[in-house]
């Protein structure tokens, strides 16, 4: 057998592998092989998804476990050398790796990404592949990595014997900030998406630069006491003894891993401010999660404690950067050292996609103005002007329009799942509340078996709040649907929230942010895979919005005689989930009284317009069918009718080629419920992608029985195709192709799967009579 002849596994096993391991590399700590990074975007149509084809690498070539340091793309001799290139700067740089290879067998193609060598490419035979010594030393040139944050940089991650390893964003999150902290860099910003895992990857950060001593006091502030908590109990566990969490007013400087809560460590009194008991050069590293929602803030409390350990070294962590013309994270922290987006989490199959359910109501758009003289319920006089969807529950209640916005939402829960976890995110307390009593009216059966079912979760509710816990557990199956207006927009860890709502009016792109991550968490034990968000309030316009998942750009420039900036105000009516702010003194402007609301109760609303939209390849919203996705999909793979075709026919197998088309998101149950469920995947694709009349199965099975196609065979044998023809027919070519099927009814009664393939002459000859058959079937399609 020549070479040419061999697989592309083959090429790996006899060709690439020996030479990379000749070269001095440990197959057993430095070379991986086959290494999945991604998990595959997926992709949702109507209620149903699928996932899209992962991202693997045919080898990863690793200095120390933590530490990747080059790829390998393999291609049969079929292909020249450098044939794989592509694909592997591609993964290069997704894997934030300097060097490159391509082979075939024959030799490599190298691409060295540092900009250090006197040529980028260079054509390598096999036994020059560089050595492990080699590719360090360039890689510590690149990085300007001297002796000492050597030993840092090499110092390993956690590991607890289960396997668990950083995720490759996270591992290049972390490496990328050790590698940073260790060369003196003191200001440093991480931008990860909801539900990356910020706190894990702060977890293994804290660990390499405590394990190495290079940071020996650490401080971890977060703004919500579950998140201290929860932080502290997982992924924080391994600190052990060496860990406490900041509590009584006293200062224990025994410990080494401190968490704390903003508000425990200040106050307005002097003796309050616990931070003051620690010396300023007692900490080494201050770790601020969340740092988009205070502590940019120049005047803020969490800016005094960062201002006070001023000789720490600061990393921040936050999902939203905070930049606005009066507050700005880059400013303090620096240009983000990392960056990854709700767009790469979902592209990559980490986060959940969405789809959007668009709905509009006729005064909403149109505007309601009232009559001349007209009073509201409490007998006030309504001002005469046109209302609109900016003023509905902040300016005028229209009782029947929340009434109508709880029917819908109910209406979507009994299409779905009545008990799939759902937030919806009103105006203020008092809209939440009226929400509340609008989704019971409309759930009155399981309202009547669990009040639990419609929760009020807002800051003044306590009863509401006890039951957050339970909210976001995954087990407890109440609360189910909970009514919020800010609450419960950031630090709320619901894994298993299926249906986020917006009837708020959203302005704020951070908001909007945070809003959208309570759903972008997968949690495959639970069937979590999507999320559905219906706007009521054009909210989601926003994602149109460049800024949605843009680069973070630095808007904030302070002058020198810049006055300090105020802290942001919390929303109407809704107390912060802190201590309340000191009242503002005499003479700083007066408290903002609350927003006087007009409320009406007899004006109907009606659904004027409802669209549903997905989450594009792009990362855009996209209107689209089923059956228009589909056409896309396969014409990127087959630019027309006969390329299908011939493709078809080649395979050895046609379900590889369903599943090639499945990994690119295909639906075919969907595909199958909407054109018809007798027809087999090749004539969906034909039909949907081609315009062709497609044929049901049991169609071209009788086709083939026309023809006589069986003559040539033995009684029995010809008894065996015929009943894989009434197989094909009931349930399509995955189940004919399978040799199990021989073990199943009708053609378990010929004999054992041995016996059946005698009659065809052995096993070689049965698999190419299933192969004729199939040509048989499809040979004159289109």
């Amino acid at each position: 057998m020549s070479k040419k002849d061999l697989s592309e596994r083959d090429i790996c096993t006899k060709f690439i592998l020996p030479a990379v391991l000749s070269s001095g590399w440990d197959t057993h700590t430095q070379v991986r092989e086959e290494v999945t990074f991604t998990a595959g975007r997926i992709i949702v149509r109507g209620k149903l998804h699928s996932r899209g084809k992962a991202k693997r690498a045919d080898y990863v070539l690793y200095h120390k476990p933590n530490q990747p340091i080059a790829i390998i793309e393999a291609k049969d001799n079929t292909h020249s050398i450098g044939h794989g290139m592509q694909q592997a700067l591609d993964y290069a740089e997704i894997l934030d790796v300097p060097f490159a290879f391509s082979s075939n067998g024959d030799g490599f193609l190298f691409h060295d990404r540092t900009g250090l060598s006197d040529s980028v490419e260079q054509q390598l035979s096999l036994e020059q592949f560089p050595s492990p010594a080699d590719l360090w030393q360039r890689y510590k040139q690149w990085k300007k990595i001297g002796p000492s944050v050597e030993d840092v940089v090499e110092q390993p991650y956690y590991a607890d014997g289960s396997g668990k390893e950083p995720r490759y964003y996270q591992r290049v999150a972390i490496n990328r900030t050790v590698e940073a902290i260790a060369k003196g860099q003191n200001r440093l910003l991480l931008v990860m998406a909801t539900g990356t895992g910020k706190t894990y990857t702060a977890f293994q950060i804290i660990w390499r630069l405590w394990k190495s001593r290079t940071k020996k006091r650490i401080l971890f502030l977060a703004d919500r006491n579950i998140l201290v908590d929860q932080t502290k109990t997982n992924d924080f566990k391994p600190f052990g003894p060496a860990m406490t969490k900041i509590e009584k007013r006293q200062a224990d400087k025994s410990y080494e891993i401190y968490l704390s809560l903003y508000q425990a460590v200040t106050g307005n009194e002097e003796e309050k401010n616990i931070y003051k008991q620690f010396s300023p050069d007692f900490f080494d590293l201050v770790v601020i999660d969340e740092c988009h929602r205070g502590s940019a803030a120049e005047d803020s409390a969490w800016r005094e404690i960062l201002d006070y350990f001023s000789t720490a070294t600061h990393v921040g962590l936050t999902a939203t950067p905070k930049e606005t013309k009066d507050v700005s994270n880059i400013h303090y922290f620096g240009e983000p050292v990392y960056t990854y987006s709700l767009r790469q989490g979902i592209d990559d199959g980490f986060l959940a996609p969405y789809k959007v359910v668009r709905i509009d109501l006729d005064k909403d758009l149109q505007g309601w103005r009232p009559e001349s003289g007209q009073v509201d319920r409490s007998g006030n006089l309504i001002p005469d002007r046109i209302y609109n969807l900016k003023d509905m529950d902040r300016e005028l209640v229209m009782e029947l329009r929340t009434r109508l916005v709880a029917q819908k939402i109910t209406a979507f829960l009994k299409a779905s799942n009545r008990f799939d976890k759902t937030i919806v995110f009103c105006e203020d307390i008092d809209h939440a509340e009226r929400m509340r009593q609008e989704l019971v009216n409309a759930n009155k059966d399981l309202a009547a078996e669990n009040s639990k079912y419609v929760m009020k979760i807002t800051g003044d509710d306590n009863l509401g709040k006890m039951e957050l816990d339970n909210f976001i557990d995954p087990e407890s199956r109440y609360p189910v649907i909970a009514t919020t207006s800010r609450l419960m927009n950031t630090g709320v860890d619901a894994q298993t929230c299926k249906l986020i709502v917006l009837d708020q009016t959203i302005n704020s792109m951070t908001t909007f942010k945070q809003i959208i991550g309570r759903g972008t968490r997968i949690n495959e034990d639970y069937d979590k895979y999507y999320f559905t968000i219906i706007d009521f309030k054009k909210a989601t316009e926003l994602f149109a919005d460049p800024d949605f998942d843009g680069d973070p750009v630095q808007i904030y420039e302070p002058g020198p005689d810049d006055p300090p900036v105020p802290p942001e105000p919390p929303e109407d009516g809704e107390p912060p989930d802190h201590p309340e702010p000191p009242p503002i003194p005499p003479g700083d402007g007066p408290e903002p009284e609350p927003r006087k609301k007009y409320v009406v109760g007899d004006v109907p609303f009606y659904v004027v317009a409802e669209r549903v939209q997905y989450y594009g390849p792009d990362g855009k919203l996209i209107t689209e069918s089923l059956k228009d996705y589909t056409k896309k999909t396969v014409a990127k793979e087959f630019k027309t009718l006969r390329d299908f075709i011939r493709h078809w026919s080649e395979a050895d197998k046609k379900q590889a080629v369903i599943d090639e088309l499945a990994e690119e998101g295909i639906l075919w149950d969907a595909l199958a419920d909407e054109v018809g469920k007798d027809f087999g995947p090749f004539d969906l694709i034909c039909h949907v992608a081609f315009d062709q009349p497609p044929l049901t199965r049991r169609e071209r099975a009788e086709n083939v029985r026309k023809r006589n196609y069986f003559a040539k065979y033995g009684e029995q044998a010809k008894a065996v195709l015929d009943a894989l023809l009434d197989k094909y027919a009931d349930e399509g070519v995955e189940s004919i192709e399978d040799l199990k099927v021989l073990r199943v009814q009708p053609l378990d009664r010929f004999g054992t799967p041995i016996e059946i393939v005698r009659q065809f002459g052995g096993r070689k000859q049965f698999e190419l009579a299933l192969r004729e058959l199939e040509q048989q079937l499809y040979g004159t399609a289109g």
